[in-house]
């Protein structure tokens, strides 16, 4: 089958969680498909990640996205329309010609969209489709309101609206719609949500496995850290749970671990906190770490670096916002933190007592590697897409 993949961001180098489910999605499906992938990017896209997915797929097109462009029509469908501006970010009528042609061109059986930033180019398309909401967008906007400065909540609620809206009604316009978790696909508002299929994400388990080095951190937090989820939750981290720990155990080290910290991560760094920014490979610093932590309070969505710390066997401290996307079982695979003392009293126990460590360490493997494969995950997808073309 020839699966046509719109994208709206190149999907490599893996520093965000889009970029990592379409990299290993279009791997998994080149294996008994071909594949055409469409990508929009409003940055350079370098010759060598170009070559990495010229691996699986037969053809490439990178559509770039001129910032002063994006943000003319940003400021003109915020003013003169009701358009969410995820979406309107991301459309450009140059590039809906070249799409057009390239589908022309190409006559795929089936477009995949990931996310709904990229569905305004094929929504009307007669070609079967199907769209990943990934997560769900709306309600994740909405969660950040109330962090958010004074001056973001207007744009933030507006964009909440729209967003919600936009999700409604799109939905109708795909054969197949797809999510991360059973979480996420309840956040979606439109009646027929119960037909979405939950996709989950899976681990590469041959960068993400155990290593017995040296240890030079007691805790680590990963991710993207310009993304506000992140910058969230290392702030929460580093101001609101560590002073407890110190309290009680002075020399604790924190490794903030993800590539372009913002500023109010930068801040965070000392003598007990270490900001590393962009890291060529994360894996080296979970397996310098001896236990990981994920305080999210805000977004949705399925933690990858809670699958990629278990996946290493670490110990997982998380909250319980987390935890209702990955699933595990609260105090067995992993820990749960419902305030500053919960996960202060976590860390200082799964640095004292052995036997808990090894614990949580080694079923949240077990549940990991049960449960989350790219391989299976993926499988799903593909049974999906080929059903619908096969009807």
């Amino acid at each position: 089958m020839k699966i046509f993949v719109l994208l709206s961001r190149f999907p490599y180098p893996l520093e965000k969680g889009d970029k990592l489910r379409a990299f290993h999605q279009i791997k998994e499906l080149s294996k008994n498909n071909e594949i055409i992938l469409c990508a929009l990017s409003d940055e350079k896209v370098s010759k060598e990640s170009i070559a990495i997915l010229s691996e699986f797929c037969s053809e490439i097109k990178v559509i770039r996205l001129r910032k002063l462009s994006v943000y003319f029509n940003l400021i003109f469908k915020l003013l003169f329309s009701d358009q969410s501006l995820q979406v309107a970010y991301f459309y450009n009528k140059k590039a809906q010609k070249i799409i057009d042609s390239l589908i022309q061109k190409q006559q795929p059986n089936h477009i995949y969209c990931q996310l709904i930033r990229v569905t305004e180019y094929v929504r009307k398309s007669k070609i079967p489709k199907t769209l990943d909401y990934m997560d769900a967008l709306a309600r994740g906007m909405e969660r950040r309101v109330e962090e958010a400065p004074f001056y973001l909540r207007w744009f933030l609620k507006t964009e909440t609206k729209r967003l919600k809206r936009y999700e409604h009604f799109v939905f109708d316009d795909f054969d197949n719609t797809t999510i991360i978790s059973e979480q996420d696909k309840n956040l979606i508002v439109n009646i027929k949500n119960i037909t979405t299929l939950v996709v989950p994400n899976g681990v590469d388990y041959q960068t993400y496995q155990h290593k017995d080095i040296q240890k030079e951190y007691e805790l680590i937090f990963t991710g993207n850290m310009a993304y506000p989820p992140n910058v969230d939750s290392a702030v929460y981290l580093a101001n609101e749970v560590m002073p407890l720990v110190w309290k009680q155990k002075s020399n604790i080290k924190l490794v903030i671990v993800g590539a372009k910290p913002a500023p109010k991560v930068q801040k965070l760094k000392s003598d007990k906190v270490i900001v590393t920014g962009w890291v060529d490979d994360i894996s080296e610093y979970y397996a310098k770490s001896k236990v990981f932590v994920a305080p999210m309070q805000i977004g949705t969505g399925l933690q990858n670096k809670l699958l990629e710390a278990m996946a290493m066997q670490m110990p997982c401290i998380t909250s319980t916002l987390a935890n209702n996307a990955l699933n595990a079982e609260p105090n067995k695979s992993v820990l749960i933190g419902e305030n500053p003392n919960d996960y202060a009293n976590h860390i200082v126990q799964l640095l004292d007592n052995k036997d808990l460590y090894q614990k949580i360490a080694s079923n949240g493997f077990q549940f990991v590697k049960e449960n989350y494969t790219w391989q299976g995950s993926t499988s799903i997808l593909e049974k999906l897409i080929t059903q619908n073309n096969n009807e």
